[in-house]
């Protein structure tokens, strides 16, 4: 299944790259799209399924609402709040996302910490 990601902006995204695989499309809106660009992300869509990952603030909140009209079918993600938006949320945190969102199969794990330090190892 192809699948797509849109966010607001291109930290966003770049964010998110860190933990989704290549295979996964990551659209940007750029802030609140006008008809245009919501039309060009249509477009871009195509046929994959959406997930729409924006900010839990008034402006997030404003843009999810604008692409629920544009992909009624779209699953949506978003910050908890407290956090600054999805460029400085945890990576943890974006990965508990993903996997709520049934997305495990894109997601790249980071690497378990070999040996952790001790203090009996100074």
């Amino acid at each position: 299944m192809d699948i797509a990601i849109i966010v607001e902006g291109k930290n966003d995204r770049s964010r998110i790259r860190r933990v989704l695989s290549p295979e996964v499309f990551i659209y940007c809106t750029y802030g609140t799209p006008g008809t245009d660009q919501l039309e060009k992300l249509r477009r871009q869509v195509g046929d994959k399924q959406v997930y729409i990952f924006t900010d839990n603030d008034s402006s997030g909140k404003r843009i999810r609402g604008m692409l629920r009209d544009t992909f009624p079918d779209g699953e949506h993600i978003h910050t908890r709040k407290g956090y600054p938006g999805v460029e400085k949320t945890p990576q943890e945190y974006l990965i508990e996302q993903f996997e709520k969102a049934g997305l495990e199969s894109y997601i790249i794990y980071p690497a378990p910490d070999p040996a952790p330090w001790r203090k009996e190892d100074q």
